[in-house]
């Protein structure tokens, strides 16, 4: 029996794809949401000024990344991350450990989800995972969001969502999201979920295969998916969209800038009807150098957000605030800098130094400290030098009024950052980083 000639092969191939498209369409076609629902107010406690750190995580020698937070029902922050030997490999489990504020004390790592483990639940081959977002429900179950890829790199992802009942205790069988029609790739999470005035969540995702663009995936009650939105397109360069949400109506969502025209600065859009339409992204006035940032909006309007606020390089961190709704922005504070070591990296000798005073700061044990810097020297030098690195910032205020911030320290561990808002009112009075 003869084949189907090739040009026909192609078309039934376009008609199944258009097919398959349409059929996503037709999911994807909800009204949307009314509007979306303004977080909790939260009124900060009387409080004298503080400002604490340390480290979330505790494993040496690990490749440690991309940590999220979430605040539980009794006060406490559970935090998620993934580790292993380095970012890709097969060995990488997200991971996650509780910060109990009366103690001061973090708990022990747990391992939430691994390679294997997502295997066995979605049925399908897994090669590695990545970065881990924990969201609340409507009616108040904990969900999981992570990275999963079965071929290729970071371009080849999908979403994999699992769901907790008891804090982040036990989870769910992990389920993998469909979102996109055509083979259900390059969708990736970074930002926080936020929620609907009808109680659907709203899910900030992007995508790297041809092209770099934001979206927001909804999600019905139950977790599935209902629809998505572009909030880019594909040659701005947008990635891990932070949607702020202001009112019902109003948003704004900042974005991690990966494009390749001057000056790099952090991507903005922003919505005044509930999220129907999102203005064309432009560039704020944040510097961006091609990595993640955080904000979260306070009660008063403004936005806090933290980030690397320069052009290039991940050697320093700063917290900074915008009065205005995202048009100018002043540094509050200098989280880490190391920007001093840009033109000399230091050697192993000078960056093991340097490595075990900032572990001393963060709050490491003096026994400890020669343990961080190694576990540091390990990811971050190369026969070249050393560089320092402090990124992918997640910030979230809890119901106590209190800030915390947790982010990547050197490769090598998740450092946990906790301020009052006191504390912030003292560095704005005094006016200057």
């Amino acid at each position: 029996m003869r084949g189907i000639p090739v040009p026909n092969r192609l078309l039934v191939l376009c008609l199944i794809l258009v097919s398959f498209g349409a059929g996503f369409l037709k999911v994807s076609g909800h009204r949307a949401a009314e509007g979306f629902r303004a977080p909790p107010a939260t009124a900060a406690r009387d409080s004298e000024p503080r400002f604490q750190s340390r480290f979330a995580s505790s494993t040496l020698r690990t490749q440690t990344h991309a940590a999220s937070a979430i605040e539980l029902k009794d006060g406490r922050i559970r935090a998620f991350w993934f580790a292993g030997s380095r970012e890709g490999a097969r060995d990488v489990e997200i991971r996650s450990a509780v910060f109990d504020p009366v103690s001061g004390q973090w708990g022990a790592e747990q391992t939430v989800a691994s390679r294997e483990s997502t295997q066995q639940s979605l049925l399908r081959y897994v090669s590695k995972l990545g970065n881990p977002v924990a969201a609340r429900a409507e009616d108040g179950a904990l969900w999981l969001y992570y990275v999963t890829v079965t071929l290729g790199g970071w371009a080849g992802s999908s979403v994999t969502a699992m769901a907790s009942s008891d804090e982040g205790e036990t989870w769910s069988a992990a389920r993998r999201l469909v979102t996109s029609p055509f083979l259900n790739i390059s969708t990736l999470v970074k930002g926080a979920p936020f929620l609907y005035e009808d109680g659907t969540m709203g899910l900030p995702v992007y995508h790297e295969f041809a092209g770099k663009f934001g979206e927001i995936v909804r999600l019905d009650k139950t977790g599935a998916v209902m629809d998505k939105q572009r909030l880019t397109a594909g040659g701005d360069g947008a990635l891990q969209p932070v949607v702020l949400v202001k009112s019902s109506a109003g948003a704004l969502a900042l974005m991690r800038y990966a494009g390749a025209t001057s000056p790099r600065r952090a991507l903005a859009v922003s919505t005044g009807d509930g999220g129907r339409y999102w203005t064309a992204p432009a560039k704020s006035a944040l510097a961006n150098p091609n990595s993640a940032l955080a904000a979260v909006m306070l009660p008063d309007g403004r936005i806090l957000a933290a980030l690397n606020n320069q052009e290039a390089g991940r050697d320093t961190l700063s917290l900074a605030i915008s009065a205005d709704g995202g048009n100018n922005w002043k540094t509050v504070y200098l989280l880490e800098d190391q920007s001093g070591a840009r033109s000399q990296p230091p050697d192993e000798p000078a960056f093991l130094k340097i490595a075990g005073q900032l572990a001393r700061e963060t709050g490491a044990n003096a026994a400890d400290t020669g343990e961080h810097a190694e576990s540091a020297k390990r990811q971050v030098c190369t026969e070249h030098g050393c560089r320092f690195e402090f990124s992918y910032p997640y910030l979230i205020r809890a119901q106590s009024g209190d800030f915390h911030l947790v982010y990547t320290w050197n490769r090598s561990f998740i450092k946990h950052v906790t301020f009052t808002g006191a504390w912030l009112d003292q560095r704005l009075q005094a006016g200057g980083p």
